[in-house]
């Protein structure tokens, strides 16, 4: 069976994104400051990436099998029109299921009762023994909580943003300790790190 991880650019004062969705230019520029084209799943979504972050997108997206998250990321992209660029299941967890949807052509899957368990279960079965990955933020919190999260990881970015959404809101019963970095990845203005979570502190 896979993990349940969860990732994101984050700054060094530990935001996925600065205030009123803003920052993404600072957080996602490395997305684009290499040499290597790497190609994903929405024909208009093409990275340039340096060798290593090439490297850790396509580790990344060979290990992921499925994907949970909340409404306002699936909002914010549109439900990335249907496909999420690592072509990959998507299970969105909310209070109720967006005007529009289900789509026969869309691999989207809705779960509205059951919280973060019920939509991990039914990430796990779309995963095919693959990861499941959470986003950051809310969800991220809430596995975090329900003892569900393995590992953690942080593309770590050069700037400071100063405010908005932290990579983890507020998790009860913290603190909580990992287990690393198990991995190092220097990019170029990113630098990739994974964590172990630890539930026995």
């Amino acid at each position: 069976m896979g993990k349940v991880v969860t990732g994101a650019s984050m700054s060094l004062d530990g935001y996925v994104s600065g205030p009123g969705q803003s920052g993404f230019d600072r957080l996602f520029q490395w997305y684009g400051n290499g040499r290597v084209t790497v190609e994903t799943a929405d024909p208009g979504l093409t990275f340039q990436l340096t060798d290593v972050s090439a490297a850790h997108w396509r580790r990344l997206v060979a290990e992921t099998g499925a994907l949970v998250v909340g409404r306002k990321l699936f909002d914010f992209t549109e439900g990335w029109g249907g496909r999420h660029p690592m072509d990959v299941p998507v299970v969105l967890l909310s209070h109720s299921v967006p005007e529009g949807w289900p789509r026969e052509d869309a691999p989207f899957h809705f779960v509205t009762d059951g919280g973060i368990e019920r939509a991990v279960a039914v990430a796990r079965d779309l995963a095919g023994g693959k990861n499941v990955v959470v986003n950051s933020g809310t969800m991220a919190t809430q596995a975090l909580e329900a003892g569900l999260l393995d590992e953690v990881g942080i593309d770590l970015v050069p700037v400071i943003l100063g405010d908005g959404t932290p990579f983890f809101i507020a998790p009860a019963d913290a603190p909580y300790t990992l287990e690393g970095p198990v991995s190092i990845a220097e990019g170029d203005r990113v630098t990739h790190l994974r964590y172990r979570v630890r539930y026995d502190d």
